[in-house]
């Protein structure tokens, strides 16, 4: 078996590669090798149907997500109905097909490891 050695690096979200805004929140972008990794900071009024969904122009959210909560809580509800609310320390994997919001008055951060390179795009 061949591999390809890891490479060292080492970047900041304070100095993203790139920058998505919609209303009530933003996505930061880093690449890191051949990664990209995304935080989402959610304001609290954020729901992807409401926010995203016009520019993505899609019924649900179609990106797939792998994700870790930083702070704030958001509930998700999956195509199927299947509903739940995550929070600081939890990890989420999210097929295509969900919408979510923020729940409460604090600002939701999330670093997606998966999914984040066609988040918000039309």
């Amino acid at each position: 078996m061949t591999s390809t050695p890891q490479p060292v690096a080492h970047r900041a979200f304070k100095v993203p590669d790139a920058v998505r805004e919609f209303p009530h929140g933003r996505l930061e972008l880093l690449n890191i090798g051949e990664v990209t990794i995304g935080r989402l900071i959610l304001e609290p009024g954020w729901r992807w149907s409401n926010d995203v969904k016009p520019i993505a122009g899609t019924g649900s959210c179609e990106a797939p997500h792998f994700q870790y909560h930083i702070s704030g809580r958001i509930a998700v509800q999956m195509d199927d109905g299947t509903q739940f609310i995550a929070g600081p320390g939890d990890v989420t994997s999210l097929p295509q097909g969900h919408d979510a919001w923020v729940v409460g008055d604090e600002p939701v951060v999330i670093v997606d490891w998966y999914g984040a390179t066609n988040y918000a795009l039309p």
